[in-house]
């Protein structure tokens, strides 16, 4: 099993880099044989989307050397993806939104050809049988079916997005209200989160391996 682990936040000390932390050590311990890719976004120099990504949309054997270096970090992002069973993201919330980082990193992995392309039914994405698990940190909250989901552009978004490029299992675990007297107790609360969810990925895992070996 491959974990790709994500972080999106410039922050060294962040709360969602500490729960990504967390995640990966309790996913160690289910899968002592698998391996990590660790992809920070803070030190990764993320182009931005400029002429040059035209040349996305040409023939790769007429590419010219400066258009493959400039495709060449959306390629090898890309390849960290695919090589990956499971993907965890770190995202901080900023002013309702995502991070400036995570959106550079989805405009380099959202691209025509590579991970996804169109049909009569529009947008069809390339990364089957993936999984994600969004792990957000946010100083307030955003229940659903109250006024202020309404002002929640981080978790529809990133459903959106993963969810166009393939991913058939995503799931969010939400530390929240964390510049409020719960922050603790949020902690706390996505910690549990996050070791059941690990647990519960693990046993499925176990249950399809049985179950292919029965095929």
């Amino acid at each position: 099993m491959n974990l790709l682990r994500i972080d999106s936040s410039a922050r060294a000390s962040s709360e969602s880099r500490r729960l990504t932390a967390r995640f990966v050590q309790d996913w160690k311990s289910e899968n002592p044989a698998g391996s990590i890719t660790e992809r920070d976004l803070a030190t990764t120099a993320l182009p931005h989307i400029t002429d040059h990504w035209s040349a996305t949309y040409a023939d790769p054997a007429k590419l010219t050397p400066e258009q493959r270096q400039y495709l060449s970090i959306s390629d090898e992002l890309i390849e960290e993806l695919r090589a990956a069973d499971t993907v965890i993201i770190g995202a901080p919330m900023y002013n309702h939104m995502i991070s400036w980082e995570l959106k550079a990193w989805i405009d380099q992995v959202v691209r025509m050809g590579k991970t996804f392309v169109y049909d009569t039914l529009g947008p069809k994405g390339l990364l089957h049988g993936k999984k994600a698990v969004v792990i957000t940190a946010r100083g307030g909250s955003y229940p659903a079916g109250t006024p202020r989901a309404a002002v929640d552009f981080q978790e529809p978004y990133l459903r959106h997005i993963l969810t166009t490029l393939g991913f058939s299992d995503v799931t969010f675990i939400h530390a929240e209200n964390l510049m409020s007297a719960q922050a603790e107790s949020s902690r706390a609360a996505a910690t549990a989160s996050i070791q059941k969810s690990v647990r519960q990925r693990a046993e499925n895992e176990a249950q399809e391996v049985i179950g292919a070996a029965q095929v």
